[in-house]
């Protein structure tokens, strides 16, 4: 008669269990480092493309674009996927007294907001700058990032419904092993 080999049985559920976990998680662990590397690595900086605004002359005032005073904006700043910090002031010129403005004396923050930096105040001037948006290469490569931590996220709350499952299949089998077990036993062990 053929027995069961109840230690196999039990420890072949437990062993692939601990196994897939491991091998679940290192996997996760070496795909996260790989896409932080890429990601942190500016290897698709390169080609960000570059924007170039000449003669802004009017963003939501009465006049020009109103330099050496506190919150104007520039129109490049609600650009989609902007690089923060890259706006670079080329030109300025008074349009109120026909001159060109030193643009040393212009300083813009990296959201694209006009600082103070001088006394003087143009309210009506027209101003070129250059600003860098991202590549599609790095917005697709940061979405990946984000899927990848999104679906890392999914997967683990579902671990312990399958640890939960993967246990009452082992109690399952284990009481099917008794239960088998104690048949023998009651076949067996009955008469003369």
């Amino acid at each position: 008669m053929k027995t069961l080999n109840k230690k196999g049985q039990t420890n072949g559920l437990v062993t692939g269990l601990i196994f897939g976990i491991t091998a679940l998680v290192i996997t996760v662990i070496i795909v996260l480092v790989i896409t932080s590397t890429f990601n942190n690595a500016d290897l698709l900086t390169s080609t960000r493309p570059t924007t170039t605004i000449t003669n802004e002359s009017f963003n939501g005032k009465t006049q020009g674009v109103w330099i050496n005073y506190t919150g104007y904006t520039l129109a490049g700043a609600s650009a989609s996927n902007l690089v923060s910090g890259s706006f670079i002031i080329t030109s300025a010129f008074n349009q109120t007294s026909q001159i060109g403005i030193n643009i040393a004396n212009i300083s813009v923050t990296t959201g694209g907001v006009i600082k103070n930096t001088s006394a003087t105040v143009y309210p009506n001037a027209t101003i070129s700058y250059t600003y860098l948006t991202k590549s599609s290469e790095e917005l697709t490569s940061g979405l990946m990032s984000t899927n990848l931590t999104s679906g890392i996220d999914n997967i683990s709350e579902k671990i312990p419904t399958v640890l939960l499952v993967a246990a009452i299949v082992l109690i399952l089998g284990i009481l099917a092993v008794l239960v088998g077990v104690w048949q023998r036993m009651r076949m067996g062990g009955g008469g003369i």
